[in-house]
């Protein structure tokens, strides 16, 4: 299998994450890691991350990193790595005050040395209104040029709207 960079985006609750774990699962052959990049601060979100973590295909190995996802990646043992989701990185990357975009660029230097096949997961927050606040201003920015270095690499690019993937980018 030649290594592939799959872009999987869309808005929340479209069904990326199941789109991404099905192709993951194929794509791998059971030989998938799983780098997830939530962090459970309430109660919510750690029944999100329950929900999420039933939902994976048994055997797969299970990366728990909110920041050092480069590194995380090139010690990954899986030939196919999910990464769920560049969304929360981005987030955890700002709040510890770290430079978001060199860090996209050594997730793909990462990959590259790696010469594995990478699936990444991210939302598209810039599709509805302006936020309100200098923060949520910066993310959404950042966030979408983020996505727009990943996408600019990718081989295949998938949105995914109310379940359905539409394919907006193909080798």
């Amino acid at each position: 299998m030649e290594a592939r960079l799959i872009l999987v985006t869309g808005g929340a609750r479209a069904g990326k994450s199941a789109f991404a774990q099905e192709w993951a699962q194929a794509l791998g052959d059971g030989q998938v890691s799983f780098i997830a990049t939530a962090q459970a601060l309430d109660d919510e979100m750690r029944q999100r991350i329950a929900r999420h973590q039933a939902e994976r295909p048994p055997g797969w190995e299970t990366l728990e990193e909110p920041l050092e996802v480069p590194y995380t990646l090139s010690q990954a043992q899986g030939r196919v790595v999910l990464l769920d989701c560049l969304t929360l990185w981005v987030s955890n990357l700002m709040l510890a005050e770290r430079e978001v975009l060199p860090e996209v660029e050594n997730l793909l230097a990462a990959r590259a040395e790696t010469g594995k096949t990478l699936l990444v997961v991210t939302n598209e927050v810039g599709m509805g209104i302006v936020p309100d606040n200098t923060l949520a201003r910066r993310y959404r920015d950042l966030l979408g040029a983020a996505n727009r270095r990943i996408a600019e690499e990718a081989d295949v690019v998938y949105l995914l709207v109310a379940g359905i993937p539409l394919k907006l980018k193909s080798l």
